[in-house]
């Protein structure tokens, strides 16, 4: 009984046995405990993907020394600064050289908490869960200066998980390699603040021309106020802005008892520093910076790029091309010096509006400004400026070009025919030299666009640019010689060391010197005279108008003093302009121009004098062939012709004189184009050739009373 007693208070004492969990409950507690082990793993993660990251780090002064992308400084012909390209870091300050009132206003506007957070802030990140959680959906604002400070060193600026992870991780690996002043005194020497300007010293020169030791609390607000969005708050771009965004951060400046609360700071005494006029300069100095990739050995160290630009002259060209062009249409300009120094290149009207360079990368029919070439051809050829041509109706090929006024002059010289621009003229003369020809002489000049050999490629239907067109004029004024237009000078890096220097090259001799003499006059004559009267500036000026059809373009080219500027205007989407004849807009932007760009230079009177070749000079018949009577003779055929006089023996091809011709005499020129008949009059023919053609009689001028009328410039 006792035993069975015993038994039965064991029994009684013994707790019951603990159920085991199922369902939720045993979900709950698997969660817990996967979530713990989670956690230690993830921190056990990242200390190693912080101490691997901190591991790898570079040394605080390697860090100083990195920079994101060279600095670029371009100077005008005078040495002068006009702009700064890439960033700029101004000098580095040490911790201590850093205003106090900078370093509070930057952490009281990007991270309030900086000091006592380990590169990431836990507070700040909950906070911006949770605003996302009750409000759009997106987190922002998490990011501490540590952060910001990775990301503008390694990394990018996606917006990615992945980044925001491994931007994190490199934010606790600075915080456990650098101390909190050295981090700061990193960030506000690399953080960006719009323009260009990397780092504080940057910015307080940028935006208020002194350095950065001596910002005031102002200053320092508005600085700070730029991190968060440096184009939208930059006090270049929108005072306001930079002002109300200043006022943000004195307010928590002021919460945040980083400055007493009875401090008042006045906004409006700040003074910025005046934006120096970029606009049209942006044109030139993206035309010729790309160059550098060609002209230097790879370098990402600062640099200094020494030009060509005349910072007067560029300022002129663009007010002249901005004055002058009709409404609705862009112009551009080119201005070379006598060895192809580009003086002023203005791409449009407006850079900012729009940065398509017109003048070196828009294709677009040059009109009569063409006939340079066709005049050039013809010249060479043989023809003076007096020689006697005939406007009269003409058809090549079945192409029956006509004259702006749709009338005809008759018989005039070719420097008539040139300044008044008569289309039919350069039509008869570039068929009988042939269009090929007039081609090879665009190229020769420097046209490297394609060119058409059609008829009607006379009056210009070949598109080309602003910048070879001038180019090509320029050759003339160089007496015949190549000009290559060129803008770098030289570059050097920051201390001085010269890195390329431009050679100067006698140009090659395109055309003789004769031929270019008569281009320059009946070019001169022109602007005296002709279609281009608007261009006129006091002083010798030659030059060519060009009109195309429609007015779709218009152009005037010429120089001056050996200054050669080309300027065209039309429509992006090539619609009519009322009113843009070359001889109108163009050639009063020209004139405008050159006014200025010439006015320290002194008069040069244009060299015109035709110093002919012997060729040319018509001596006796004996000079060239001999007298038959007394020796064998080669006739201009390369016939061998026998002696003997009148009653010798004598090839019958070739009758002498008193029969059909003189001895030697060839049948009559045809023209090799087309149908249509020879510029010039048998009297040319016979003193340029040697030539007697009396088969065929002498064309008979429509109307010789006929005046030239000044408005005759091919539309078309």
């Amino acid at each position: 009984m006792a035993k069975r007693g015993s038994r039965r208070r064991a029994q009684a004492n013994r707790k019951p046995a603990k159920q085991p969990l199922s369902g939720w409950r045993l979900w709950f507690r698997r969660l817990i405990i996967g979530g713990v082990l989670a956690g230690v793993l993830a921190v056990v993660f990242v200390g190693l993907a912080v101490v691997f990251a901190a591991s790898s780090l570079p040394t605080y002064q390697e860090l100083k020394a990195t920079q994101t992308a060279q600095t670029i400084i371009v100077r005008a012909r005078d040495g002068s600064e006009i702009v700064e390209l890439g960033p700029s870091f101004g000098e580095w300050l040490d911790s201590g050289e850093i205003p106090d009132v900078m370093k509070e206003a930057m952490i009281a506007v990007e991270d309030r908490r900086y000091k006592s957070h380990f590169g990431v802030d836990p507070i700040g990140l909950a906070r911006a869960v949770y605003v996302a959680a009750t409000g759009n959906g997106r987190i922002a604002g998490t990011s501490t200066i540590t952060q910001q400070l990775a990301r503008n060193v390694f990394l990018n600026s996606n917006r990615t998980l992945d980044r925001k992870l491994r931007e994190a991780v490199l934010a606790m690996a600075l915080e456990s390699k650098f101390s909190k002043e050295q981090i700061l005194e990193l960030y506000l020497n690399k953080v960006y603040f719009g323009g260009g300007a990397y780092g504080i010293d940057s910015a307080s020169r940028k935006f208020f021309s002194h350095p950065a030791t001596e910002l005031s609390t102002a200053e320092a607000a508005i600085i700070a106020g730029l991190v968060k969005a440096p184009s939208r708050y930059s006090p270049t771009a929108d005072v306001q802005a930079a002002v109300d965004r200043a006022q943000v951060v004195l307010r928590l400046m002021k919460e945040q008892e980083r400055i007493s609360p009875d401090v008042t700071v006045d906004l409006s005494a700040v003074k910025l520093k005046e934006e120096r006029g970029q606009n049209s300069v942006r044109y030139f100095t993206d035309w010729a910076l790309p160059q550098l990739d060609l002209l230097l050995p790879e370098t990402f160290e600062p640099i200094e790029v020494w030009t060509t630009l005349d910072v007067g002259m560029q300022r002129a060209a663009s007010a002249s091309i901005k004055s002058n062009t009709p409404d609705g249409a862009q112009g551009a300009l080119v201005s070379l010096d006598r060895d192809g120094a580009i003086l002023a290149m203005v791409g449009g009207t407006d850079y900012v509006e729009t940065n398509y360079n017109r003048a070196s990368d828009a294709m677009r029919q040059p009109g009569s400004a063409w006939k340079l070439f066709v005049y050039l051809a013809a010249l060479e050829a043989g023809y003076t400026p007096e020689d006697r041509v005939v406007d009269a109706p003409v058809t090549i090929d079945g192409w029956s070009p006509k004259n702006s006024n749709g009338k005809f002059s008759g018989e005039i010289n070719v420097r008539t025919a040139f300044a008044y621009s008569k289309n039919t003229v350069a039509a008869q003369l570039g068929n009988e030299v042939g269009f090929g020809t007039v081609a090879s002489m665009a190229r020769r000049f420097g046209i490297s666009t394609p060119i058409s050999t059609f008829p009607a490629m006379v009056l210009g239907s070949s598109e080309t640019r602003v910048i070879d067109m001038t180019r090509a004029f320029a050759g003339v004024s160089a007496g015949g010689r190549s000009v290559e237009p060129y803008g770098i000078v030289k570059v050097t890096t920051a201390s001085g060391e010269t890195l390329y220097q431009h050679k100067s090259a006698r140009g090659s001799r395109l055309v003789p010197e004769y031929v270019a003499a008569g281009m320059t006059d009946l070019m001169q004559t022109a602007v005296n005279t002709g279609t281009g009267k608007a261009a006129q500036i006091g002083r010798p000026v030659a030059g060519k108008t060009g009109t195309t059809s429609s007015n779709k373009d218009g152009w005037f080219i010429g120089f001056s003093s050996g200054i050669t500027t080309g300027v065209w205007m039309g429509r992006d989407d090539a619609k009519r302009v009322a009113g843009l004849q070359g001889g109108r807009a163009p050639a009063r932007a020209f004139a405008a121009y050159m006014r200025y760009a010439v006015k320290d230079r002194p008069i040069e009177k244009f060299n015109t004098e035709l110093k002919l070749p012997e060729w040319q000079l018509e001596p006796d018949e004996e000079f060239y062939f001999g007298d038959p009577e007394d020796y064998y003779y080669i006739d201009e055929q390369g016939n061998l012709i026998e002696p003997g006089g009148p009653d010798g023996p004598r090839d019958p091809a070739f009758p002498i004189d008193g029969e059909q011709g003189r001895p030697g005499a060839a049948p009559a020129r045809q023209t090799p184009g087309g149908d249509g008949p020879p510029a010039a009059s048998d009297d040319f023919l016979e003193r340029a050739t040697g030539e007697r053609n009396r088969s065929a009689p002498p064309p008979t001028p429509p109307n010789p009373a006929a005046e030239a009328s000044p408005d005759s410039e091919d539309p078309g």
